[in-house]
C-alpha cells in the first residue's frame, strides 16, 4: 500500500485495500463526497456516502496524528534527548495515548515539586530509594541551604520518585486497563443548589460503572456540572490501583516506606487526576459522537420531509397579544400579501379574523394553510378548522423551530429588507411547507431543535457533521439551477458561497440557464467545480433532456449511444422504464462502461422527476383533545414523531406538550435506539400510559397499542 496507515484504515473500516487507496486518491484530487459516492462507483468499489466520509475521517485523523508525531520528534530533538531507541518507539506508535505517554517526560510543564527537588540535588537520593537502599541513613548528606532537614530531603526524593512513577508507561497502561474495566462515574449535588438544580434531581447522588453510562446520561451530568449544580468524579478501586503500582516498584510487601508513600502520592496527586481527565475526555468524545450521530440522522429526516410542492399557501405565525402574522405566498414562495389578525386574547377578534382569512383564501386562490406550532398554534388551528373554506384545503401545523433565528438573520434581511421579523417568520413557516429542504438550509442546523444535548457537544464536530448532512440531503434531492437561492446553491457539491453568488448574478444578467454546459461561463466555476457540481444541478425544459436528470454530463455520450443503439430518440429512452430494461443495453457493459456505472446511469434514467421525496399530507389529530387536562391514561391517540433521542422519541399529540415514548416502550424486542424503528414526522397511534400534570409530562407507549 502507498502508506503504512492505509492498512490500518482498511482493517478498521472493513474495506479492501483497493477501495481505500482509490477513495483517498479521489479525495486528494479535490473530489467531494457526494460526487465520489454517486459518480465514481467503479473506482471505490460501490462505496456509499457514509463509507466515503468514514475514509475521509480516518485519513484526516491519521494526518493529524502524523503532524503531532512530527511535532513531538522536533521538540525532543531540540532538547538533545532524542535517542535512536526513543525515535524508534515514537515511530512505532499507533495510538495518541502511547505517543503522549512517551512525550510526557520531555513535555514543557510548569515547575513541579520533582523539578524543584532535582534542582536541590536530590535525584541521587531518589535513585537510592528506587534501588531499595536505606535512604534514611543517606539523607543528611543532601542537606544544603535550600534543604534544611533530612525530612525535607526525603520528601524531595519521594517527589522525584512519584513523578517517575507517574511517567512510567507500564504503570499508566496497567491503570488504564483497570479504569477501562472497573472505573465508576459518580455525581453529587453541590450543597445549596437544591432548588436551582431541580431538573437534575436524578443525579443528586448517582453512581454507576463508567462503561455502562449511556451517552445522554453523561451529557446530562456534564451539563449539570457546567451549570455549577453537580460535582462529577471518575474513580477506580484505590487498593487495586496501588497494587498495580506495587507490581513494578515493590520488591516485596516489606519494601521501604518511602517507595510506598511515593506510590500513594503518585497515584492520588498525579495519576488519578490525569486518568480522570483522560477518561472524561475519552467518554465525552464518545458521547459527543453518539449525540451528533442522532442529531445528524434526525436532521436528515427533517430536511427530507415531504414537500407540498408548487401550491399557493396562506401561512400564519400565531401569537396572543401581538396577534397572528398572516402572509400569502405564490407557488414559488414569493410574498404576495401580509397583515396581522387578532383572534385570541386579549383582543378576541375571532369573527373578524375568520372573515379576513376567508377573504384571503378567495382572493389569493389559496391551496393550503400552514400554521406555526409554537405559542397559540393549537388555538389558531382550531380557529382555521372552523372556517367553511378551510374544509376544502389541507391544513398543516408546521414545526417553527429556528424560524425566529432565520427571521433575524442577515439572509432574511437581504431577502426582505422592507419587512420586519414577524413577516419574515411567517414567510419561513409557509416556505417550510412548500419545500422543507430549501427553507431549512437557511437556518443554523443546531437551532432546528431535533437533537439531544446539541449545545453540550463539541461545536466543531457538530458543525462539520451537520454541514455534511445538509450537503448530502441537498445533493440527493438535486437543485433547480434556475430557481435555487444563493444559500441553497452553496451546499451543492463543488460550489462555495462565491461561486453560488456568481451563478445568481449570471442568471440576473443573462436569464435562465439553458444547459448545464453554460455553467462553464460562470466566473470562478472551473473544470473541477463543474465536474463536482453538474450532476446535482437540474435544468427544466432545457436544450438537453438529460440536464433535468441526475445523469452526469460525462455520461451523456454513452446514453446517446444507448438511444441510438435502440433506434429511438433520447427523450423516449428517458421516459420509458421498459426501454431502460432492454437487454440490448447490456451490450455496453464491459466494452464502454463498467457494470456499476451502467447500473448508476440506468437508475438515474428511471427517476421520473427531479424530486425523489413523497408529497406532504396533513396530520389529523384528535380534535377532542385540546390540552393536557383532556388526557387520560389508557387513551389511544394519533401522534406525529417530532424528535428522536437515544432514550426515546417525542410525539406531537396536537396539544402544547409533546409526549415521550421511552425506548423500552417502542416495541417488544430490545432495541438500542428508537431510531431503529421510528423516523421524524412518522405518523403513529400511541397509548397514554402515564401523566404528570404538575411537571407537564406525558408518557406514551407504542408497543401497548
Amino acid at each position: 500500500m502507498k502508506h503504512a496507515y492505509y492498512q490500518d484504515i482498511t482493517e478498521k473500516l472493513g474495506l479492501s485495500s483497493r477501495q481505500v487507496e482509490n477513495t483517498i486518491e479521489l479525495l486528494e484530487a479535490q473530489n467531494t463526497i457526494p460526487f465520489i459516492s454517486r459518480y465514481r462507483k467503479e473506482r471505490t468499489g460501490n462505496l456509499d456516502e457514509v463509507q466515503v466520509a468514514a475514509v475521509k475521517h480516518e485519513l484526516e485523523t491519521w494526518q493529524a496524528f502524523e503532524k503531532r508525531r512530527e511535532s513531538i520528534l522536533q521538540s525532543i530533538e531540540k532538547q538533545d534527548k532524542l535517542t535512536p531507541q526513543l525515535k524508534q518507539q515514537i515511530a512505532a506508535c499507533k495510538l495518541l495515548t502511547e505517543l503522549e505517554d512517551l512525550y510526557l517526560p520531555y513535555k514543557n510543564k510548569r515547575k513541579t515539586r520533582a523539578a524543584k527537588a532535582k534542582e536541590n540535588g536530590l535525584e541521587p537520593l531518589a535513585k537510592l530509594m528506587l534501588a531499595h537502599k536505606n535512604a534514611d541513613s543517606h539523607a543528611r548528606n543532601y542537606l544544603t541551604e535550600n534543604v534544611k532537614s533530612t525530612e525535607e530531603a526525603l520528601q524531595g526524593a519521594r517527589d522525584i520518585v512519584a513523578e517517575k512513577i507517574n511517567e512510567d508507561l507500564r504503570v499508566r497502561n496497567s491503570l488504564r486497563y483497570l479504569f477501562d474495566k472497573e472505573a465508576v462515574i459518580s455525581s453529587k449535588l453541590i450543597k445549596g443548589k437544591e432548588e436551582e438544580a431541580v431538573k437534575f434531581t436524578d443525579y443528586f447522588d448517582w453512581e454507576e460503572p463508567l462503561k455502562r453510562c449511556p451517552s445522554y446520561r453523561l451529557l446530562a451530568m456534564k451539563r449539570g456540572e457546567k451549570l455549577g449544580f453537580l460535582r462529577l468524579k471518575i474513580t477506580a478501586d484505590s487498593e487495586k490501583s496501588l497494587e498495580n503500582i506495587e507490581r513494578f516498584y515493590w520488591r516485596n510487601k516489606q519494601s521501604n516506606r518511602h517507595l510506598k508513600q511515593a506510590g500513594e502520592d503518585a497515584y492520588k496527586r498525579l495519576l488519578l487526576p490525569s486518568l480522570e481527565t483522560e477518561f472524561f475526555k475519552k467518554h465525552k468524545e464518545k458521547a459527543d459522537e453518539q449525540a451528533i450521530a442522532v442529531f445528524a440522522e434526525n436532521l436528515r429526516q427533517l430536511l427530507l420531509s415531504s414537500p407540498l410542492g408548487e401550491k399557493r399557501v396562506l401561512a400564519i405565525d400565531p401569537g396572543f397579544r401581538t396577534g397572528c402574522k398572516t402572509v400569502c405566498l405564490d407557488e414559488q414562495g414569493n410574498l404576495l400579501h401580509n397583515e396581522t389578525i387578532y383572534p385570541h386574547p386579549p383582543q378576541n377578534q375571532a369573527t373578524k379574523a375568520s372573515l379576513k382569512l376567508t377573504n384571503l383564501i378567495k382572493s389569493y386562490k389559496i391551496d393550503a394553510i400552514a400554521i406555526g406550532n409554537g405559542t397559540a398554534g393549537r388555538e389558531t388551528l382550531q380557529l382555521v378548522n372552523k372556517l367553511f373554506l378551510a374544509k376544502t384545503l389541507e391544513v398543516f401545523l408546521v414545526n417553527e423551530d429556528g424560524a425566529s433565528v432565520y427571521s433575524a438573520s442577515a439572509l432574511a434581511r437581504e431577502e426582505f429588507p422592507d419587512y420586519d421579523v414577524t413577516v419574515r417568520g411567517a414567510v419561513s413557516i409557509g416556505r417550510r411547507l412548500l419545500d422543507p429542504l430549501s427553507e431549512l438550509v437557511k437556518i443554523e442546523p443546531k437551532s432546528i431543535g431535533v437533537g439531544q444535548y446539541q449545545h453540550d457537544v463539541n461545536p466543531k464536530l457538530l458543525k462539520e457533521s451537520l454541514t455534511q448532512t445538509v450537503e448530502s440531503c441537498v445533493n440527493w434531492v438535486g437543485v433547480n439551477l434556475n430557481t435555487a437561492s444563493r444559500h441553497l446553491l452553496t451546499y451543492v457539491s463543488g460550489l462555495n458561497q462565491k461561486i453560488a453568488q456568481n451563478i445568481v448574478d449570471y442568471r440576473s444578467q443573462n436569464g435562465a440557464f439553458k444547459s448545464r454546459s453554460e455553467l462553464k461561463k460562470v466566473a470562478r466555476l472551473g473544470a473541477k467545480s463543474f465536474e463536482n457540481s453538474a450532476g446535482f444541478l437540474r435544468i427544466e425544459n432545457g436544450t438537453n433532456p438529460l440536464d433535468n436528470s441526475a445523469v452526469h454530463p460525462e455520461s451523456y455520450p454513452i446514453v446517446k449511444k444507448m438511444a441510438k443503439h435502440l433506434g429511438i430518440p433520447l427523450s423516449e429512452l428517458m421516459q420509458s422504464p421498459d426501454l431502460q430494461n432492454n437487454s440490448k443495453l447490456k451490450h455496453f457493459v464491459g466494452k464502454e462502461i463498467g457494470l456499476l456505472d451502467f447500473r448508476q446511469i440506468i437508475s438515474e434514467l428511471r427517476k421520473p422527476t427531479r424530486d425523489p421525496r413523497q408529497k406532504a399530507k396533513a396530520m389529523v389529530f384528535n380534535q377532542k383533545i385540546k390540552t393536557i387536562e383532556n388526557l387520560k391514561v389508557g387513551m389511544k391517540l394519533p401522534g406525529l414523531v417530532t424528535n428522536i433521542t437515544s432514550f426515546g422519541a417525542f410525539v406531537d399529540l396536537g396539544i402544547k406538550e409533546n409526549g415521550l415514548i421511552h425506548v423500552s416502550e417502542v416495541c417488544e424486542e430490545r432495541i438500542k435506539s428508537p431510531a431503529e424503528k421510528l423516523t421524524i414526522n412518522q405518523k403513529l397511534i400511541v397509548k397514554v400510559i402515564q401523566i404528570d400534570f404538575k411537571r407537564k409530562r406525558i408518557q406514551l407507549s407504542l408497543k401497548q397499542v
